[in-house]
């Protein structure tokens, strides 16, 4: 019983592990910075707000990178 605990739990700090590892590379696509920089100057320049702009933009181009990644085209 106690090595199956200890088999999970080693399963688990992998899982993790590859999850950030993943993370930290798609945050420094950059396609992906790219995309955020200009899509937030535009939205700046059209009156939006810091936050407002910065979370339109995250989903916007997280899509991008997502349907570029899976050769999915996006209308």
């Amino acid at each position: 019983m106690a090595n199956k605990l200890v088999t999970v739990f080693l399963m688990c700090c992998v899982v993790a592990a590859a999850l950030n590892i993943h993370t930290v590379v798609a945050a420094t696509d950059e396609k992906f910075k790219a995309c955020f920089n200009t899509c937030e100057s535009e939205c700046k320049a059209d009156g939006n707000g810091s936050t407002f702009c910065e979370m339109k933009c995250d989903g916007d181009c997280t899509a991008k990178e997502v349907a570029d990644k899976l050769n999915i085209k996006l209308p």
